[in-house]
């Protein structure tokens, strides 16, 4: 049994220990906040002469990201830098050079090359060609990184060289066009992201219900020449036409234009609008030029098109043709050689004979060299069997084309425009078999 002192002695050494956890501090250490490395240095982004020679050497509405550039040379710690853009910036390149090799930090900058050839887009990209030039980083101008920079030979740094848009111009010339109520889907290239979201907002403003669709995993609204967002719009639809004549804020016109659906394209040319076009036949597709300021009505031939390309697909299935010529486009990085791997293993299995070609251009006369040759299929760019296959003597099928003449896939009454969408067929890059770009073992070439 406890004494009176001992739990007197118990008590005073609970409140002693009590005491001691209220007066007991508990330091913690406070995280330091990580310096963001993609952050460009004060010494960089105020230095005022290098600013001033951004502003009075190249265009003000073009957008270069000559300071990220700079920065990722330095950080980068490259020696030599090869530039690469399509030909229509080719004028700035040398001016470009001169301030990279000016303004680099510390001076570290010792050469710079251009690349000249051709550039029809990122699939063009020339990190081959920079590395045999010795460069230790490759900055691609004027398109969206489609070849994943973990499979490029040497460090890339795309600069997308966005431009200014006059949004109000594109959305009164739209407003005076469709009615209210009008389905708006905006799209456009790579240099007109901002004007592709600011568009939208202002048509949502106006009582045009607006939509960015997107081909993931391109940039939302983003369309290449081979790829572009699948709508399923109905023909419908797309059917009521929007009519200019009735006043924009009418009653009337809105009840008029309420289920129609009308696409929005931004580019100064055709060439990618008539990838959205033929993914998406049955929409009507206004095009808004931000240079000559117009906004004008397009048409696109899908039925002749694919009268076409399935003539040529038909002469390929005629139990006559024994020989394939298989062609790996050279250009950059146009052939993907994963898809060669598949085409070479579908040809193999349907007892076909072929042998694969090199080419970084293809054309007709090249190709009528090859006399035995019964069909070819062309691994580069599907727009070239779209665009300019009945220019051959010899059926020239893309991936896909060949997947239905050996009936390995169903001809689809909307031609695919998904080379370089996610989730599409053994045909297009970002398939799982295809993303890694490489030519697997049992695939390889003997």
């Amino acid at each position: 049994m406890a004494t009176p002192s001992t739990v007197q002695e118990a008590s005073n050494v609970i409140e002693a220990q009590t005491n001691e956890r209220k007066t007991r501090r508990v330091y913690r250490r406070r995280r330091r906040k990580q310096a963001d490395p993609h952050a460009i240095p004060d010494s960089i982004s105020q230095n005022q002469a290098l600013i001033s020679a951004i502003e009075t050497s190249l265009p003000s509405d073009y957008e270069f990201e000559i300071l990220k550039t700079i920065h990722r040379i330095s950080t980068s710690e490259a020696k030599h830098v090869a530039l690469q853009m399509p030909e229509g910036l080719l004028m700035y390149a040398c001016t470009i050079a001169d301030i990279l090799k000016k303004f680099s930090v510390g001076g570290q900058l010792q050469s710079i090359s251009i690349l000249g050839d051709v550039t029809y887009g990122a699939c063009c990209i020339g990190d081959l060609d920079a590395k045999a030039l010795g460069a230790d980083l490759l900055v691609h101008y004027g398109h969206s990184c489609l070849v994943p920079l973990t499979t490029t030979a040497i460090p890339c740094l795309y600069v997308f060289v966005e431009i200014r848009v006059d949004v109000q111009h594109l959305i009164d010339c739209f407003c005076k066009t469709c009615p209210i109520g009008t389905r708006v889907h905006v799209m456009g290239t790579v240099q007109f992201r901002p004007a592709v979201a600011a568009a939208a907002k202002a048509l949502n403003e106006r009582e045009r219900p607006a939509t960015i669709p997107q081909a993931k995993p391109l940039s939302p609204g983003e369309v290449l020449g081979c790829t572009a967002p699948e709508l399923g719009v109905d023909k419908a639809a797309a059917e009521t036409k929007c009519n200019s004549d009735l006043n924009e804020n009418s009653v009337e016109a809105s009840n008029y234009s309420s289920n129609v659906h009308v696409m929005l394209f931004i580019a100064d040319g055709r060439f990618h609008l008539e990838a959205a076009m033929i993914a998406n036949p049955n929409l009507r597709a206004l095009r808004y030029d931000p240079y000559s300021k117009t906004l004008t009505d397009e048409r696109y031939e899908n039925e002749k098109m694919k009268s076409i390309r399935r003539g040529a697909i038909q002469k390929a299935m005629d139990p006559s043709v024994k020989v394939y010529g298989i062609i790996l486009g050279t250009l950059g990085r146009q052939g993907n050689p994963a898809i060669l791997g598949n085409v070479r293993s579908l040809l193999r299995k349907h007892e076909k004979k072929c042998f694969v070609l090199l080419l970084s251009e293809i054309f007709p006369k090249k190709l009528e060299m090859f006399a035995r040759v019964d069909v070819w299929c062309q691994i580069a760019c599907p727009r070239l069997s779209v665009d300019w296959g009945h220019f051959f003597n010899k059926p020239v099928l893309s991936a896909y084309e060949l997947n239905v003449a050996l009936n390995e896939e169903a001809w689809r009454d909307i031609y695919p425009m998904d080379f370089y969408k996610a989730g599409s067929g053994m045909w297009s890059n970002y398939h799982e078999k295809n993303r890694n770009r490489t030519l697997r073992p049992e695939t390889s070439i003997s």
